[in-house]
């Protein structure tokens, strides 16, 4: 994806707060180089942030009549309105490694046994992982097939068929769970008490 930014030479509180009034975002680029100061247009940069590609992938930015390659960093929004306060850019070549969280993207899962067969659900246990890899190695999604999914197995990461250079960051915990079948519950069915047998009409009470 690419986008334009713009130079900023003022800087501070009030600079930024008066840059945001006329519609435009501040923001920095660091890395490989000296730190760029910028600006972007607020709603060519929202609609932008609506697609994840813009959150996962290398980007090109035009910068004076520049272009280089950056990864979206971080973005500070207000907490109330649909604002966007301030947003970090990384620049990155093909020598830098880099660690950042990409998207898992679940096919299949209606095809599998589990689901189709056993009825049952999928628990999307995780959305997203971390990875570690090249700037340039960097998928914008993983895929996760579900075809093979049976009840009472569930998909881990050490299942994942990651592209070539990409490794997945577990913070310690050995093969986490990323998808898991959840068994339907049993239907519980109410029988209703049956009515007291009213006394026969004409009958004679016992003394």
């Amino acid at each position: 994806m690419k986008f334009v930014a713009f130079e900023r030479s003022l800087q501070g509180t009030g600079a930024s707060r008066r840059l945001r009034i006329t519609g435009r975002v501040p923001g920095i680029v660091f890395g490989a180089g000296e730190p760029a100061t910028i600006e972007l247009d607020h709603n060519a940069l929202w609609h932008a942030l609506k697609k994840e590609a813009f959150h996962s992938s290398i980007l090109d930015m035009e910068l004076a009549g520049k272009e280089s390659k950056v990864l979206l960093r971080d973005v500070q929004m207000h907490p109330w309105k649909q604002q966007i306060l301030h947003v970090d850019f990384q620049r990155v070549d093909n020598t830098t490694k880099i660690t950042k969280k990409v998207p898992l993207h679940f096919v299949n899962e209606a095809e599998s046994v589990a689901v189709k067969t056993d009825k049952c659900t999928v628990s999307h246990v995780m959305t997203e992982v971390q990875i570690t890899c090249l700037a340039i190695e960097l998928p914008e999604f993983i895929e996760v097939d579900l075809s093979g999914l049976t009840k009472g197995h569930s998909v881990h990461v050490n299942d994942l068929k990651l592209p070539n250079g990409v490794k997945v960051v577990t913070h310690g915990k050995p093969n986490p769970v990323i998808a898991s079948p959840v068994e339907p519950k049993a239907e519980e069915v109410i029988v209703a008490a049956a009515p007291a047998a009213a006394p026969a009409k004409g009958g004679k009470k016992k003394k």
